[in-house]
């Protein structure tokens, strides 16, 4: 789509336009003075009002196939949290390790990450944390260390499948990229670089993670299966998320989008908890679950992708893809590497929804460059590594960092940013080293 006409008002181009909003808009959301959807809806609002974009080609920018996987997503993970299962397992790996501090930093990690994979990562330590916080306060050790392996591995696992991360939901969804082809790419390096992470925290955090035996022996008394609420629930949720996976994996050949996949299956377990209530108890219920998901990340992503629209469609981006290719020659490795390293320190210190929403259409540019739209594949594993990893470097780098933040803050237990950044940015860079080794030797 195109906009009414190069000129909009007050004479600027629709080019200058588009670029000072959203500029604009993204400098407001950095400050966090402003909650982030209202000013992506402002901004998305001034692109149509002023010209650069009709209210129909903004529509069109709008990636409903990400937002209804999100949507589907947090509907069915918020249902089967309130089954208990995620506690459950939180107790159950804390005792495997006979409560042991570091066995227990190591296992809540791993749990994390895996989690992660398949779930919401912010989801998933909105519910590990407040167990981690419980198991910390019985072995009377720092809970820090903890929580900050827990975002390590949240941001981490997510990065290997498609629903892991909004960033790769987002390439996923825009490029047509199936569920098998994340786990196939990205997997294996997630398995190497969360070994890394969790070995390198260990050997940095062990002296810190002492406990008495009295104090173990506590945390072994609890009892997992006392976390289980609804065993009803929990068997039609498990049914769910499997159907729903293994949906994800055959998606490709089926010919069914991962949206549909994932509202059918959030609509299903809707169903499943809800029709022996009562009209009464089936609307308390449907309401609460849909008021748990995350409406202003959603509401965010769809004001996010009108913005972007407004600058693919006055030309901006295809001027940003073609300084990129200057500056790199028009060498494929080194743009590769180059989108992998400017994506992760990017992503550190910004948001990395908005630059991923901005990258996307930029790599899709060069496809006549590089031979095609096939040829481009290293390129978007390049920016989901550098993306989603990247969000590790500080504590405004991904939306799980912010999230743990706020749940250990009213447990009175602040991150500093400072501290975070001492304790992460070097973990994150690491990471991306092992996926600069990785890409290079697999595609380049």
């Amino acid at each position: 789509m195109e906009p009414h006409s190069s000129q909009v008002i007050f004479g600027w181009s629709a080019a200058t336009l588009a670029t000072a909003i959203f500029i604009a808009v993204y400098a407001l959301v950095i400050s966090e003075k402003i909650n982030r959807a209202i000013l992506a809806l402002l901004g998305a609002g001034l692109l149509i009002l002023s010209g650069v974009l009709t209210q129909e080609a903004a529509l069109h920018g709008v990636d409903f196939n990400t937002i209804g996987l999100l949507l589907g997503m947090m509907l069915i993970v918020n249902i089967t949290g309130k089954s208990g299962v995620f506690q459950y397992i939180a107790i159950w790996s804390a005792k495997k390790v006979n409560a042991q501090p570091l066995g227990v930093l190591i296992m809540l990690s791993l749990v994390t990450a895996i989690l992660s994979a398949f779930l919401d990562n912010v989801t998933t330590v909105l519910l590990i944390v407040p167990v981690t916080l419980l198991i910390t306060e019985e072995l009377k050790v720092e809970p820090y260390p903890f929580l900050i392996a827990e975002v390590l591995s949240s941001n981490i696992g997510g990065t290997a499948t498609l629903i892991g991360d909004p960033p790769n939901i987002m390439i996923g969804s825009a490029i047509g990229i199936p569920f098998n082809a994340f786990v196939t790419n990205l997997t294996p390096v997630i398995i190497v670089v969360e070994a890394a992470t969790v070995i390198a925290f260990s050997l940095v955090w062990r002296k810190h993670l002492v406990t008495t035996e009295a104090a173990r022996q506590r945390v072994m008394q609890f009892n997992e299966a006392e976390a289980i609420k609804d065993h009803r629930l929990l068997k039609q949720a498990l049914s769910v998320i499997g159907a729903v996976i293994v949906s994800f994996v055959l998606a490709h050949s089926l010919h069914i989008q991962p949206a549909t996949i994932a509202m059918f299956g959030a609509a299903t377990l809707l169903f499943l908890d809800n029709y022996r209530r009562d009209a009464d108890h089936q609307t308390k219920h449907v309401h609460g679950a849909f008021a748990e998901a995350e409406w202003v990340t959603l509401i965010f992503f769809i004001g996010l992708f009108i913005l972007v629209h407004g600058l693919e469609a006055s030309g901006v981006i295809r001027w940003m893809a073609e300084q990129l290719l200057a500056a790199t020659g028009g060498d494929f490795k080194i743009t590769a590497i180059a989108i992998l390293w400017s994506s992760a320190i990017l992503s550190a210190f910004i948001d990395n929804i908005p630059f991923v929403a901005t990258m996307i259409p930029m790599i899709k540019s060069m496809a006549s460059t590089f031979g095609g739209a096939d040829a481009l594949m290293p390129l978007w594993w390049s920016l989901s590594l550098g993306a989603c990893l990247g969000g590790n470097g500080t504590l405004i780098g991904a939306s799980a960092n912010l999230v743990v933040a706020g749940l250990a803050e009213r447990a009175g237990h602040p991150i500093r940013f400072v501290r975070y950044m001492k304790s992460c940015f070097l973990m994150m860079i690491m990471s991306i080293v092992i996926s600069h080794i990785y890409l290079y030797f697999r595609y380049l």
